[in-house]
């Protein structure tokens, strides 16, 4: 029998049928034969080309294998990915620095042609069965008659800036401290936004939203997923969550995404070692770690945070306009409705739902205190 006839037949015994002895039928298929391995992996290439074409990302597909199935599926979607990119076409910065941070597919050996042929069909039949998304692609510039992505630009300095206030304020043990330097990183998140947002009015050619997704991982992934969209809405951006498939898609221009990204990431780490403190001070009054209490904790952290950095956003942009000479309204205004433009032709239908198990009076006390803690205004907390 050919080395393809077998695959054909381990893909028809196993990936459409999903009891567990059809998939040990079709593993013994492949672990008989080791000159079907090839094979194998040239088909896993084409399972990754195709979730490509469904508008899944190498970030995307990493977080839905390590969500669903275990190390070993990562390593082997990590190796399929890296042995399918150099046929595939460029797709922009976004996505190159996507597949820099794929893990190495190169870890532990094989303990047996059996269980490495269970496994890889294990990968198959999830990646088989992904839904299309929404594409997150937008065209670049003409060259040749066809679409480019458009080439990536250096990081900026505000945004350098940016990333090391965060990092301090993620690592000083000093609430005092941890408030001065987000302060500060809002401040410029707010500027720097203003920067390109007047820089874009001007181009011969200005810019459009783009979109991302970030993950939102379990626990706590709704009042994850309030504090993201908080942080979204404070920095021009919207966003939409997925929780099946367990991230947010984020629609905005690309600096403002940066910033999202930045900020939201920050903000969890704070919001995880408050929490972690927290719950320390309550064991010590007696009360068992609960549920509910880092439920409550997030979901008033969220709450909190969203509020703050609204506020600090309006205070930041206001005074940058009225240091200039160009009315910033109108600029501000134009990018708003391109952004609603490009959210709602991606989700014409949207809905919202009601944050759950936010009951524990004492979490939501802890968890608004931390977001002042963290706050990333201008202002003093209110007390």
């Amino acid at each position: 029998m050919s080395t393809s006839r077998t695959v054909d037949r381990a893909f028809e015994t196993a990936l459409y049928d999903t009891a567990d002895h059809a998939l040990d039928t079709a593993a013994s298929l492949l672990a008989a034969d080791p000159g079907a391995d090839a094979e194998l992996d040239r088909r896993g290439e084409e399972f990754v080309a195709t979730a490509w074409r469904r508008g899944w990302q190498p970030a995307d597909l990493v977080r839905i294998v390590r969500r669903e199935l275990d190390d070993v599926h990562l390593r082997l979607v990590a190796r399929l990915i890296r042995a399918q990119a150099p046929h595939d076409r460029p797709r922009g910065p976004r996505w190159a620095a996507q597949l820099d941070a794929v893990p190495e597919g190169s870890a532990a050996p094989r303990a047996d042609r059996f269980s490495h042929a269970t496994a890889v069909l294990e990968l198959y039949r999830l990646l088989l069965r992904l839904p299309t998304l929404e594409p997150l692609e937008t065209g670049g510039a003409e060259e040749n008659g066809r679409r480019t992505p458009r080439e990536a630009r250096p990081e900026s300095r505000a945004l350098a800036r940016i990333r090391a206030l965060l990092a301090k304020a993620e690592a000083t043990g000093y609430p005092e401290e941890a408030e001065a330097l987000s302060a500060k990183a809002q401040e410029l998140m707010a500027r720097h936004s203003v920067d390109e947002a007047l820089l874009s009015a001007h181009a011969p050619a200005p810019d459009t939203p783009g979109a991302c997704r970030i993950g939102i991982e379990a626990p706590y992934e709704q009042a994850k997923a309030v504090l993201l969209d908080a942080v979204a809405d404070a920095n021009h951006c919207r966003a939409v969550w997925n929780e099946a498939l367990g991230f947010s898609t984020v629609v905005g221009f690309e600096s403002d995404l940066e910033a999202v990204e930045l900020l939201h990431t920050s903000l969890l780490v704070q919001a995880e070692a408050a929490m972690t403190k927290a719950e320390a001070v309550q064991r010590a009054g007696g009360r068992k770690r609960t549920k509910t209490f880092r439920q409550s904790f997030l979901a008033a952290y969220a709450h909190r945070a969203g509020a703050r950095l609204r506020a600090a956003a309006e205070a930041a942009t206001a005074e940058a306009g009225g240091a200039g000479d160009v009315d910033l309204l109108p600029v501000l205004a134009s990018r708003e409705v391109a952004v609603t433009d490009r959210l709602e032709r991606m989700f014409p239908e949207t809905t919202t739902t009601r944050l759950r198990g936010a009951g524990d009076a004492a979490g939501w006390t802890e968890g608004t205190r931390a977001a002042d803690d963290a706050e990333v205004g201008r202002r003093r907390p209110l007390r």
